[in-house]
């Protein structure tokens, strides 16, 4: 099989070098070469395609996100950000992955040492998005802007059904575009999305400022309510439980599960648990595993589940994973889940 080949463009050598001595070490990847700024890294191109870029967002002549709008628009590629973890840098990696980024991952440093040891997470991250499909297209009028008056969110009453979804890779357009269409009084909603901790909070503001609904990133000990969706935090485990009539979230650290925190798999089990038969189960496009087992765990516990289709995907991975296992009872494109998925839990 062909090597991936993976483009670094980041303007610290530094970066360079520890970036590329760590993809170096899996057999699978080449590192076709590096760039200090946007200018090189179209040169490179030119003459030769990537199947992945690594993409900085601060850099001399033209910023990361600058390029990666040109990428987009003129010719796809699959890019992972690589951003600084600051409140304005968080920010940034959130339009990033909204003008089609696959995935973000933290800088915390420079150092050799501190990019070694999430070597894993980045050598899978790259992986992952080099099996990603990326197209091209413009962000909608409403994706850039409009934001709802708060006053119409004012949805408070304790919620009997609660729909639970898990995404990684690619989650963050499928969960927008989810969201965006479902109505002010639908069920509870509870999220899973694989993303780092400040980002998921940068993202459900993101998300309150477009949806109807109110979506917030969750704090422990937070009621489950009609009309409100509750993000997990980034790294942070999620939990759904139930006092009386009440469903609310417990917010953990625990140790990570099938290398996630949150993890899919935390958030369903304990849905299968707590909710049964008045949950709905929602797996979306990612990579890897993670969901899978707790989709089935909802399912044989009576929810209604349903996975979503290869061809809406970005990467095929947890949905595939679920299907395998007979999780899903419907496999479905991302455009029909949310009139579905409101279907199923209205008029209660």
């Amino acid at each position: 099989m062909s090597k991936i080949k993976v483009l670094i463009v980041d303007d610290s050598a530094v970066m360079r070098q520890a970036l590329s001595h760590t993809l170096s070490k899996d057999p699978s990847i080449e590192v076709m070469g590096t760039a200090a700024d946007p200018f090189i890294a179209a040169q490179k191109i030119a003459r030769e395609i990537p199947d992945v870029i690594t993409l900085d967002v601060e850099m001399p002549r033209m910023d990361g996100i600058t390029f990666l709008r040109k990428i987009m628009s003129q010719r796809p590629i699959p890019v992972v950000v690589i951003s600084s973890l600051t409140e304005r840098g968080t920010e940034t990696a959130i339009q990033a992955l909204e003008l089609g980024a696959v995935d973000v991952i933290k800088k915390s440093s420079f150092s050799r040492d501190a990019i070694e040891q999430s070597e894993r997470h980045i050598i899978d991250v790259v992986k992952g998005a080099s099996k990603a499909v990326v197209l091209r297209k413009k962000l909608s009028a409403n994706q850039l802007s409009a934001p709802v008056p708060a006053a119409g969110k004012s949805m408070v009453r304790t919620t009997e059904k609660i729909i639970a979804i898990g995404a990684s890779t690619g989650g963050t357009i499928a969960l927008l575009d989810f969201l965006q269409n479902m109505p002010l009084d639908c069920a509870g909603i509870v999220i899973v999305q694989h993303m780092p901790e400040l980002f998921t909070k940068s993202f459900a503001n993101r998300l309150n400022s477009i949806c109807k609904i109110t979506v917030k990133e969750a704090s422990d000990n937070d009621s489950i309510l009609k009309g409100h969706a509750l993000i997990a935090p980034g790294n942070k485990h999620m939990e759904v439980k139930r006092s009386g009539a009440r469903y609310y979230v417990s917010i953990t650290d625990g140790e990570p599960v099938n290398r996630h925190r949150p993890s899919v798999d935390v958030l369903f089990n304990s849905t299968a648990q707590y909710v049964g038969k008045n949950a709905v189960g929602v797996i979306m496009t990612g990579m890897g595993g993670d969901g899978a087992k707790g989709l089935l765990a909802m399912r044989e516990a009576g929810a209604y589940t349903i996975a979503q289709d290869e061809k809406s995907c970005t990467v095929f991975g947890m949905p595939k994973e679920a299907i395998k296992l007979n999780a899903a009872e419907k496999v479905m494109s991302l455009d029909k889940i949310a009139p579905f998925v409101s279907s199923l839990t209205s008029g209660y």
